[in-house]
């Protein structure tokens, strides 16, 4: 059930008013209409295997989240059966990759990237560039959800890798924030459940992203550096999650 307290239905709101700005800002309400039709076939799929599982139905925020990101990030003009093909993968790569009785891979990131080896479908990141409305929330949920390590991890090794290349050719350096994708910073890889727990993992977990995007970048792979950078660290999430921290002397 949702409650308006939780910092998923939080997340939740600010994607739909998000969408809807962006819809209303460009005129663009084939995007809205994918969208919700992603969370709401997530949401179906979710309750139908739930309630295969438990016998019966329920409805929680997570699979909201899933869809509504993949209506974010898939093409508005692919057809809205690849939307809900990507639903169906995302959905249930929950339920059938699992380690430990909990899911590896961050789901909508999952469906997305293996729709677009599969079916060959195209991304568009609505509104990944609207820093001036990702950075202020942005911060606020990783500050909610403790993930501060991973995007100091993330957002130091990203500016010392990208910004060390643009000075070796000779660009200026204050371009790469222009290039920088905030909703998949702000969204999906601070993502709870698929990200480490404890600091140094989340460190880890943050500069081992930027290297591995970096180098994917660097040697020009045709498909989506971002999201298959994203599923390789998810897998290492559980020994990151070993790591021992230090204990503090009194």
């Amino acid at each position: 059930m949702f409650n308006f307290k939780s910092i998923k239905t939080k997340l939740i709101i600010y994607l739909i008013c998000f969408a809807l700005y962006l819809a209303l800002k460009e005129h663009d309400f084939v995007f809205l209409f994918k969208a919700f039709l992603a969370a709401a076939a997530a949401v179906i799929i979710e309750s139908l295997i739930l309630y295969f599982k438990v016998k019966k139905i329920q409805i929680s925020e997570s699979p909201v989240i899933t869809g509504l990101i993949i209506g974010y990030v898939l093409s508005a003009d692919e057809a809205w059966w690849k939307f809900v093909g990507v639903c169906i993968l995302a959905i249930g790569s929950k339920h059938v990759i699992r380690f430990k009785k909990k899911h590896i891979f961050n789901p909508a990131v999952f469906g997305i990237f293996i729709a677009t080896v599969l079916w060959g479908v195209s991304t568009q990141w609505k509104g990944t560039y609207g820093w001036y409305v990702l950075i202020p929330l942005g911060v606020y949920f990783i500050y909610k959800i403790n993930k501060i390590e991973l995007f100091i991890g993330y957002a130091v090794s990203s500016l010392v890798l990208f910004g060390a290349q643009a000075y070796l050719q000779k660009i200026n350096p204050l371009n790469i924030f222009g290039y920088f994708s905030y909703f998949y910073i702000f969204v999906m890889v601070i993502e709870p459940k698929t990200s480490p727990i404890k600091k140094t993992g989340k460190y880890l977990f943050g500069v081992g992203l930027a290297v591995l995007i970096f180098l994917l970048t660097e040697e020009g792979v045709k498909f989506d550096a971002e999201l298959c950078a994203l599923l390789v660290l998810n897998m290492f999430v559980p020994l990151l999650n070993k790591i021992p921290e230090r204990r503090r002397l009194v």
